[in-house]
């Protein structure tokens, strides 16, 4: 059986901002991140990503903008990369299907790769992210990163029995052992 984990990007694999990251120069990679996505692709692992990228819709970067930012995401995991990347452009008020905590991404990842993602891992930062996870019967991880401790604030009961990890880098050790 194939082992496929789901990561949020911003607050989870890079840095985070309430500014939202318009750039490749802004995109920076939370500490130890980067060599976590290796070290599960060494391992066998598929690694997706499900991000919503609402600043397309807002106007505060484009398509090709965010590509970019992908790209060097894409560099520096090196070898063959993260596996797949889905994500929203949109607002929450356009209600997309495909905007987290609807499920459309996740459904995408499961056609591409042919699977279940019933009880598999997301990784995120927000309640959106454990949200999500919940409605499609994975098993999600909070990173203290990004949003994290402000989720965590939140004691939103959606939470309860949620397990919570410093970041990506703890989670993926805590995965391997």
């Amino acid at each position: 059986m194939q082992k496929i984990i789901v990561l949020d990007r911003d607050g989870v694999i890079n840095e985070d901002s309430d500014a939202y990251i318009k750039s490749a120069d802004e995109w920076l990679p939370v500490a130890g991140s980067i060599e976590a996505i290796q070290r599960l692709k060494v391992e066998g692992w598929l690694v997706a990503i499900a991000t919503n990228q609402s600043g397309i819709r807002r106007g505060y970067y484009s398509r090709q903008t965010l590509s970019k930012m992908h790209q060097k995401l894409q560099d520096l995991v090196g070898g063959s990369g993260v596996d797949w990347i889905s994500y929203s452009p949109y607002l929450a008020e356009d209600k997309s299907p495909s905007r987290k905590p609807s499920t459309g991404m996740l459904t995408a990842i499961e056609h591409r790769f042919d699977l279940s993602l019933t009880g598999c891992i997301l990784v995120g930062d927000t309640l959106a992210d454990i949200r999500v996870a919940f409605a499609k019967q994975m098993r999600p991880i909070l990173v203290k990163t990004g949003k994290g401790q402000r989720t965590l604030a939140s004691q939103d009961a959606v939470l309860d029995n949620v397990a919570v990890y410093e970041n990506l880098q703890a989670v993926v050790e805590a995965l391997l052992k």
